[in-house]
């Protein structure tokens, strides 16, 4: 897998363009094969970006597919209609509302959906999560420096509150998220046209996540988007041990 060398381990505050212009970084794909847009998940302004970036490339014709954290691998709308209703959407991706608000993700699968373009889901299924979890050899696909940075990755991203013992299996569902994501972008790319995938910035980030296991020969944009100046950052951390607190 190649970084667009001018983008390699960016991390960029991207800022539409007014009405009837391409997002300003469209106009840098030249080349790319894969574009990830790394989000904070709480943050409606990224999937904004989405929608824009979707309906971006679709006019232009150069949208091979998007591909999502957000669906389980294996369930996609290649078989709908351009003219499907957001039901049959949701459920040929087996949505989970619960885990992902389909209000938020709408705007962007839909736009490719009507475009004709397949949207897929690239997670790893629920049921092989008890199996990463016990599959040592996930921990090869990392250099040691990676795999370290993974396991504080997690340690941080679980506030400090997993058992020791509980970190190498969850950092072995990590990497085998990130591969399962990135065997469905390869799947789905063309010459001459951008895979767009959506996911959360730690699979974006280009030294940990999806772009580690990537083929060699797809040229790939990791674009990791910032929570916009002045926007307050929620505290879910707090909230846990509150709920925690709560229950004991």
């Amino acid at each position: 897998m190649r970084l667009l060398s001018a983008f390699a381990a960016l991390t960029l505050s991207l800022q539409l363009a007014g009405c009837g212009s391409p997002p300003p970084h469209i106009a840098h794909l030249q080349g790319a094969d894969v574009l990830l847009l790394g989000e904070i998940h709480d943050q409606a302004s990224h999937q904004r970006q989405h929608r824009d970036v979707v309906q971006a490339l679709a006019a232009r014709g150069r949208l091979a597919a998007l591909v999502l954290e957000m669906a389980e691998r294996g369930h996609g709308t290649a078989g709908l209609p351009r003219s499907a209703d957001e039901d049959a959407v949701r459920a040929a991706l087996r949505w989970d509302d619960q885990a992902w608000p389909w209000a938020s993700y709408a705007p962007a699968v839909m736009a490719a959906v009507r475009a004709g373009v397949p949207v897929l889901g690239a997670n790893l299924p629920r049921g092989q999560m008890r199996a990463a979890m016990a599959d040592g050899s996930l921990e090869g696909t990392l250099d040691d420096g990676a795999l370290a940075a993974q396991r504080e990755a997690i340690r941080a991203g679980h506030c400090d509150l997993l058992p020791p013992q509980q970190l190498l299996p969850m950092v072995r569902v990590q990497i085998a998220r990130d591969r399962a994501m990135a065997r469905t972008v390869a799947e789905t790319a063309q010459a001459g046209r951008v895979v767009v995938l959506l996911s959360g910035a730690g699979h974006a980030d280009p030294a940990l996540g999806v772009p580690r296991h990537l083929p060699a020969a797809l040229v790939a944009r990791p674009v990791l988007l910032e929570r916009p100046a002045g926007g307050a950052a929620r505290d879910y951390c707090a909230e846990l041990r509150e709920q925690l607190q709560r229950e004991q």
